[in-house]
């Protein structure tokens, strides 16, 4: 089955922030910047003025995407599953004309779950396996070469969690808990991680970076309770080993509520070369009364130790980073904080009445991955907008464009 593109973006008025509501989700990407006492101040300096999600292509089958790699302007996939069901996961082609419903490679294994798509370098695009759960399918890798998908000759031995990579030839892997694989374009090498990591991210062929938890050392002990407290933990790997990196410890206040536990659960490097880290400290909810709330970790590395975060205005506060431009960071919930500090919502459209959504329905946008077109300013992005209405609720799949206004 094939689908059209549709592009709508002469179509649909943007909505505000109106009766929608708003995603919040850890990979869900995200009205107006602050505005004076008059309310007409315009856009600082340097900042993103007003941006605006548009649709791009709305799929034709209820679900969502799951992934999207963006290899050119003519050569873009994505993930989509109809339904949430993996048995009904496929691919979406764009080849610079039109949107193609395409099946799964066969060079890929059967999974369990919706395959994930890797981007090692220019035009260098990996299709794989989700999670470690699909035992079957774990050696069975898929590549795009720009004309053909084929299996990909050695793909990493094991179960592999997070990947990501500086070029083709320079590919991390977290595999399990507490060890990573690399490859150098002839082999993989694995090494072992001082602490159970989460997350990892590539800065340069000798600058490699690892985020985690550690269950031993200071701050791990609560007192004479024999009761655990897993504190954050970075590792580092300098060309030669991978070295632990004292990460500030986490602690609630006196009394320390039950089953405590803080962490980092994502790394990213700017473009600049600073890394920063985000993780939370939490507890079992629902056991006292007068519960702390959870705290939101954020780091940043200044060279020699890792320091607080300058603090972000607004929505902007609590959110991740899932891709930055020349002008500042995205953040995940579709919110955008510029390099002049000026935190921005990212409006977004309504979807037409064609595809089922009511006029008074409750819509919101989650995105999955964010990711610019090779050689322009573009950035596209691909997920679901949810609708949620009376008695037909439905997820519509779309791949949104960054509009920028003045």
């Amino acid at each position: 089955m094939t689908s059209a593109v549709a592009v709508l973006v002469t179509v649909f008025t943007a909505a505000g922030c109106g009766t929608d509501s708003e995603p919040t989700g850890s990979r869900a990407t995200g009205s107006t910047g602050k505005e004076g006492a008059d309310g007409k101040e315009g856009p600082a300096k340097g900042s993103a003025g007003s941006l605006t999600w548009e649709f791009e292509h709305i799929a034709d089958f209820s679900g969502e995407l799951t992934d999207v790699a963006v290899l050119a302007q003519d050569d873009i996939w994505a993930v989509g599953t109809e339904n949430n069901g993996a048995s009904n996961a496929h691919l979406l082609h764009y080849d610079g004309t039109r949107w193609k419903r395409e099946p799964l490679p066969e060079a890929l294994g059967a999974g369990l779950y919706p395959p994930l798509l890797e981007e090692v370098g220019d035009k260098a695009l990996w299709l794989r396996p989700q999670t470690s759960e699909d035992a079957n399918a774990r050696n069975r890798w898929a590549q795009w070469d720009g004309t053909r998908w084929s299996a990909l000759p050695s793909p990493p031995p094991g179960s592999v969690g997070e990947l990501n990579a500086s070029g083709p030839d320079d590919v991390w892997a977290l595999d399990g808990e507490q060890s990573a694989q690399h490859w150098d374009g002839t082999r993989w090498t694995t090494t072992r991680l001082p602490h159970t990591a989460s997350d990892l991210a590539v800065v340069g062929p000798d600058d490699v970076w690892a985020v985690g938890s550690r269950s031993t050392g200071p701050g791990t002990e609560l007192g004479d309770s024999g009761e655990g407290y897993s504190q954050p933990a970075s590792m580092h790997w300098d060309g030669t080993s991978w070295k632990a990196v004292d990460t500030p410890q986490a602690r609630f206040a006196e009394p320390v509520p039950p089953e405590p536990s803080a962490g980092l659960g994502q790394v990213f490097a700017l473009d600049s070369g600073e890394v920063r880290a985000y993780g939370s400290n939490s507890f079992n909810h629902g056991e006292v009364e007068n519960e702390p709330a959870d705290e939101f970790i954020r780091l940043r590395w200044d060279g020699s130790k890792w320091v607080e975060q300058e603090d972000v205005p607004g929505g902007c506060a609590l959110r991740t980073p899932m891709g930055q431009d020349e002008r500042g960071l995205f953040l995940d919930g579709n919110w955008y904080v510029t390099d002049d500090g000026r935190c921005v919502k990212i409006k977004r459209h309504r979807l037409p009445l064609s595809t089922g959504a009511r006029k008074g329905s409750d819509q919101s946008l989650w995105l999955k991955e964010i990711h610019r077109i090779p050689g322009t300013d573009q950035w596209l992005g691909a997920g679901h907008v949810q609708v949620n209405q009376s008695g037909d609720p439905f997820g519509a799949p779309v791949v949104v464009r960054l509009k920028r206004g003045g």
